[in-house]
Formats: C-alpha cells, sequence, structure tokens
C-alpha cells in the first residue's frame, strides 16, 4: 500500500478550549483526507466556534440536539466516514494527531490491517494513578477472555478498515464503545497490533469525564460481550 487516506471521526461534548486546536492539528496531517466532527449536544460555546470553521470536502460536522454519548458519536462518525481507514480522535488533547504516521506505519508496510495507539507499550505514561490501574486490570481481563496480548484496551487511537466497521454491528452509546468495538474485533478473528504514542492525561478540573463508576460497569460490560454474538 502507498498511501491511507484517513477519515478521522472527533466525538465532542463541551470542549471549547480545544476543539479549534485538535482540528487544526488533525489537519495538518497529510494521511487525513476527512474529518468528521460530531457535536454531542454540547452546552458550553464548542457549536458556536465550530460554526466559525470553513466546512467543505476535508470537514464535515454532524449536531446532535442533546447528549447521546460517545459511543452513538462514533457510530455515527462511522456511518458517515468515506476514506480506506478510519481513526477516533478525542477533542481533549490528551492524544496528539503527530502520532498517526506511528499507526499507519504497519499498515502502510503490511504488518496489520488494525492498529491500536498504546499508552502504556515501552513507555511511561501521565495518567491518575486508579485510571492507570483500571486501564490495566480492563487489558488483562479482556486478553483473558478473548485470547488476546493487548496493552492499551482503553485507548482513544484505533486505526481499523472502513469496511470493517460496517458488519460490526455495534449499539453502545456511552464510553463503553471501545470495549465494544475491541471485543466485537477479537471475537470475530482480528488481530491487533499495536504501536506506542504519546499522551497527556487530564485532570478533571480540567474536564476528565471518566470516573470509578465506567470501571465497575466496564467489568460486567467485557463478561457481556463474551457472550454477546456480534
Amino acid at each position: 500500500m502507498e498511501k491511507i487516506n484517513l477519515s478521522v471521526i472527533i466525538p465532542v461534548y463541551n470542549e471549547e478550549k480545544t476543539i479549534k486546536e485538535v482540528i487544526e492539528k488533525v489537519t495538518a496531517q497529510k494521511e487525513v483526507r476527512e474529518i468528521i466532527v460530531i457535536d454531542d449536544g454540547s452546552t458550553d460555546s464548542t457549536r458556536e466556534l465550530l460554526a466559525k470553521i470553513p466546512t467543505g470536502s476535508n470537514l464535515k460536522v454532524i449536531h446532535h440536539p442533546k447528549n447521546e454519548g460517545k459511543g452513538k458519536a462514533v457510530r455515527d462518525g462511522f456511518a458517515k466516514a468515506v476514506g480506506d481507514y478510519i481513526i477516533i480522535q478525542d477533542a481533549d488533547l490528551e492524544y496528539s494527531p503527530s502520532d498517526y504516521p506511528k499507526l499507519t506505519k504497519p499498515i502502510l508496510e503490511g504488518k496489520a490491517q488494525i492498529v491500536y495507539g498504546s499508552r502504556f507499550l515501552n513507555q511511561k505514561t501521565n495518567m491518575l494513578w486508579w485510571i492507570f490501574l483500571g486501564n490495566k486490570f480492563l487489558t488483562f481481563a479482556t486478553n483473558i477472555l478473548f485470547g488476546a496480548k493487548l496493552t492499551d484496551m482503553t485507548t482513544c487511537y484505533k486505526l481499523l478498515p472502513w469496511q470493517l466497521t460496517k458488519g460490526l454491528n455495534l449499539k453502545s452509546k456511552k464510553f463503553e464503545i471501545d470495549l465494544e468495538l475491541t471485543a466485537a474485533l477479537l471475537k470475530k478473528g482480528y488481530q491487533i497490533h499495536e504501536v506506542p504514542i504519546n499522551y497527556k492525561g487530564r485532570k478533571y478540573s480540567e474536564g476528565k469525564k471518566i470516573t470509578w463508576f465506567d470501571g465497575l460497569r466496564d467489568t460486567y460490560l467485557l463478561f457481556k460481550y463474551k457472550f454477546q454474538k456480534f
């Protein structure tokens, strides 16, 4: 493969401080064919800021009239994407779009079909300690339940072929989309390749939205997905 045409899906909810910058950084990446922003019912000035950004062939903006969750936003993005490959980009700048070449390289070299960006692979990460432990536990449980060898199952950076997303029958509405997507891929027999990426974790005072309750729910969901047909 000579090049990758990348569709970048950006779910957004109340990210007025970062939305403009993240779009600028994604736009600067040469692999990007299109950017699909899903404003998931933001109540701050995110919607107004998006209205000021010129839309065109490279930028699509979808507005949800109310907050429906990251999972619904991602699924809507999958439905609208036209690039050969899709990647999910959070709008809070915890992940750097400059890492896209790291994820596309194994695909261009013919070594992988699906690539995850790992925050824990061969490096230290800037993350709240209990979130770190929660991620490690969920990744461990995923590996046991689905026979995988992942280091970071909950990573935002999941790069996969556009065509593959059409047959996954995903139903998640909220943050559990990360678990459901990974479980669906593994149950269908796909191999997931990981590469190390940079990560700058936010604090709750800066808008972090994941809580300890999400970890309890996610543990239950992993067992549910183990026996769910995709």
